[in-house]
């Protein structure tokens, strides 16, 4: 005599695994006006043969992925009564739903809002926005740094930083068989605060700033393999580097460093086929901490940010080939850095202040206006990164976590989405490498810190 059907009727709260094991045979199964709130994944295993399923009337929110699996003779599942949760944790039943030749009666959703009141029965897989992405830790490094590029070179990947207390360039490349960073080359100097790759005509050249011994420029010399000296840079008109940035304009490179003394200019050279020229001067006594350029309709522009003014917009002269003063950025005094990133064509910037309010600006067409406010203790970068459809802004803390905030494109602005211990953070970068991508960041105060930027499927 087999047992065909089972009704149960007392009070209990959950299913436990191998609940039913020994009854291959049990071909209806009713557990209704329990308060069954969770069911263990293997709850069911065994049940070969059972056709009907009723969990009508309980207290369940969700269900584990796949708990009917093996179950290939099933005809009829009831869920009606219970408050369940269209969430990706119950994706797969929507999958199932639509793979199986059992029939569900209409069930409701309870929750999310964006599914309230809607039939799990109308409900399609893409209805369900389940892939998310984080940052996750990769490799430590063993040396403080402040600045930090990466830049391809022939065909390879490598990552520069400048340390500041070893006086050094440390470069790093790929190792393909270990899957780890390791060190390629260094370029050996003092108090060393930025050092900036750039390639021209396939000739590597790094820019090496110093608040010490001057700063001075170096090409890779490929046959001999190493660095060599090619050039100083003026001691008189950059006597404190803060940061460098490189571009091309008509075709035709530049660099321009911003100095951050009292007595220096910030001043954009020009590479003319031997060497790098000073082009430009674009103003003295400003004390400027970032330089950044952007192009703004179409056209080259540089944003200087500096400690005793508030950030100034310049613009290219086609016809005179320099940088004309547009326009500064209002109300925004003590900005350290600016940033910027595009959203579907829209120009954006990031705004870095140690103390008070870092701040997202968008681009209107005549000036930047006020997207988004983020308080800031202790910031000295809020770095914006893209990877593929992913959109975040990095901000920086001497004082507390790094906070990563991702773009939401419905309300256009960024929400918070995982935080980061890095020590002093100063600068972050991004590296793609066999279809993977590493967020680099340097560190003042404590060990360089290496991420992994990973895709997280919320439904499994």
């Amino acid at each position: 005599y087999f047992l065909h059907r089972l009704f149960t009727a007392n009070s209990f709260d959950l299913i436990d695994e191998d609940a039913f094991l020994g009854l291959p045979h049990l071909e209806y199964l009713f557990i209704e006006n329990n308060k069954i709130a969770s069911i263990s994944p293997h709850a069911f295993r065994g049940l070969k043969g059972l056709i009907h399923l009723s969990l009508a009337y309980n207290n369940l929110e969700t269900l584990p992925k796949d708990v009917f699996k093996g179950m290939d003779a099933l005809t009829k599942v009831d869920l009606r009564g219970n408050n369940l949760i269209c969430d990706c944790k119950l994706k797969w039943l929507v999958e199932w739903m639509h793979h199986t030749n059992a029939t569900l009666d209409e069930i409701y959703c309870s929750e999310p809002p964006i599914h309230q009141g809607k039939k799990i029965n109308d409900l399609l897989p893409h209805s369900f926005d389940c892939i998310t992405a984080e940052f996750v830790s990769y490799q430590s490094l063993k040396f403080e740094s402040i600045s930090v590029e990466a830049f391809t070179f022939g065909q390879d990947q490598y990552v520069v930083f400048a340390q500041p207390f070893a006086g050094t360039c440390t470069f790093l490349e790929w190792d393909h068989v270990e899957m780890t960073f390791r060190t390629y080359d260094t370029i050996e100097g003092t108090s060393t605060v930025v050092c900036k790759p750039m390639v021209i005509d396939n000739l590597l050249f790094v820019i090496v700033a110093q608040l010490f011994g001057g700063s001075h420029i170096y090409k890779r010399d490929t046959s001999a393999n190493k660095f060599i000296k090619i050039q100083d840079i003026d001691i008189l008109k950059i006597r404190k580097p803060n940061d460098i940035e490189t571009f091309t304009i008509d075709r035709e490179s530049f660099f321009v460093i911003a100095d951050s003394s009292k007595a220096g200019s910030t001043t954009v050279y020009k590479w003319n086929g031997n060497g790098f020229y000073s082009h430009q001067s674009l103003h003295p006594w400003y004390r400027d901490t970032d330089v950044e350029y952007l192009e703004i309709s179409n056209k080259p522009h540089l944003l200087l940010a500096s400690s005793s003014q508030r950030p100034v917009v310049y613009q290219w002269n086609r016809n005179q080939k320099q940088f004309d003063r547009r326009t500064d950025i209002p109300e925004m005094e003590d900005v350290f850095s600016v940033k910027h990133f595009r959203v579907k064509g829209e120009l954006f910037i990031c705004l870095t202040r140690f103390i008070g309010d870092s701040k997202v600006m968008r681009w209107d067409g005549a000036m930047f206006k006020e997207v988004q406010t983020f308080p800031s203790r202790g910031s000295m970068v809020f770095q914006p990164v893209s990877i593929g459809n992913w959109q975040y802004a990095i901000l920086g803390s001497d004082y507390s976590l790094t906070q990563v905030y991702q773009w939401d494109t419905k309300r256009s602005h960024f929400v918070p989405s995982q935080e980061l211990n890095i020590q002093a953070p100063r600068a972050l970068s991004l590296v793609s490498i066999d279809n993977r991508v590493f967020l680099f960041a340097s560190s003042f105060k404590g060990k360089t810190q290496i991420y992994e930027h990973l895709m997280i499927d919320l439904s499994n």
